[in-house]
């Protein structure tokens, strides 16, 4: 056996042995490559005689094209078992239900939900969005809100107040929105309607208050602004809100430092089930406080309590959502427990929109 012959079945051999891509490449780089072995016998063409070339020469390439052929044959074959191979071993179970999309597991937070469902109503009135900061001076937490300095109501919201600055000023994180009333009134001219959506803050917790809470604030200012528009206002957001077709609300007067009048307003209920049902029954709940905005508060803003005059009105949004959405404890509201997420949440593309269904 020849020389050429030998090494023709050695390569075969390998070939054939080969068990995947990479073996057959490390065979054909040992045969084929730079230094490979029939490479080094190409080179030995250059020298022989045209005699040679037509008998050894011959048989050379001969060995170059069936060792060439035989190798694409074998990746080939080794590329088709690969694919068999992870096709078998990927199998899609099809009796498997479909795992649901990120879109349809994630749940909107009920308070965003409120939110966007109050900022659909007012928006559609023609109320604007207002915000400000949590971390607020007790100027505009209270002294422009006409709390008067060693006032007992400064106490009553059981502020977090901060260390005094080098000043001997301490700030507070805010006990409610009604600071944004004063820097909407620094900063814009009358008419204005706003709501002031945001976070709160009171030393108080249970099933019922948190020591950060949400609050809604709404504000009229101009020169017409009376009781009856801020009633027809109300009556509005709370038959929209509620998605009820009407509600029986009473004023009843009380007292905060902003307003005069000041009124507490309860709605008309049904409290016999587990869940409130407004808009029918004979109970009362308490809903919401508001009033006519204090003339210290207008002149505190930079108005004219002899030219402008308003109303004001404010809820706590966790509240609400409790009652609209049956809650039973604000507390849950704060835990992020996904299960509690699962059933109270809302899917993340149903908007709420006035045409459409709020909470649809």
């Amino acid at each position: 056996m020849s020389e050429l012959e030998t090494l023709e079945r050695i390569l075969l051999a390998e070939i054939d042995a080969a068990a995947d891509e990479g073996a057959i490449e490390a065979v054909r780089v040992s045969a084929l490559g730079k230094k490979g072995s029939i490479s080094e016998l190409l080179k030995t063409l250059g020298a022989m005689s045209p005699e040679e070339r037509q008998t050894r020469g011959a048989r050379i390439n001969a060995l170059k094209n069936t060792v060439t052929e035989a190798i694409s044959a074998r990746k080939l074959a080794l590329k088709d078992s690969a694919i068999a191979e992870r096709l078998a071993r990927e199998t899609v179970d099809i009796s498997l239900p479909v795992r649901s999309s990120p879109a349809e597991r994630g749940r909107i937070h009920p308070i965003s939900q409120i939110v966007d469902e109050i900022t659909a109503i007012f928006g559609d009135m023609g109320f604007s969005i207002a915000e400000g900061p949590d971390i607020e001076t007790d100027y505009y937490n209270f002294t422009a809100l006409n709390f008067p300095e060693g006032h007992p109501a400064r106490e009553m919201h059981d502020t977090f107040f901060f260390q005094s600055d080098e000043k001997g000023e301490r700030k507070v994180l805010r006990t409610h929105t009604s600071p944004v009333q004063i820097r909407t009134m620094e900063a814009q001219k009358p008419p204005i309607r706003i709501i002031i959506p945001g976070k709160t803050y009171r030393q108080d917790s249970d099933a019922t208050h948190s020591p950060m809470f949400h609050q809604v604030e709404g504000l009229v200012i101009d020169r017409t602004a009376n009781v009856a528009n801020m009633r027809w206002v109300l009556e509005e957001f709370c038959k929209a809100f509620f998605e009820v077709d009407k509600v029986t609300m009473r004023f009843r007067p009380s007292f905060f430092p902003f307003t005069e009048p000041s009124f507490e307003v309860d709605i008309q209920c049904d409290r016999s089930g587990p869940i409130v049902r407004f808009g029918e029954g004979t109970d009362w709940m308490e809903i919401l406080g508001c009033g006519m905005v204090h003339p210290n508060v207008l002149r505190a803003g930079g108005l004219d309590p002899d030219e402008y005059q308003g109303f004001a009105w404010g809820l706590g949004l966790d509240r609400i959502a409790m009652l609209k959405y049956g809650m039973p404890d604000l507390r849950d509201f704060f835990n992020a427990d996904v299960r509690w997420m699962t059933h109270y949440g809302f899917r993340p593309l149903d908007m709420p929109t006035l045409f459409g269904g709020l909470s649809s």
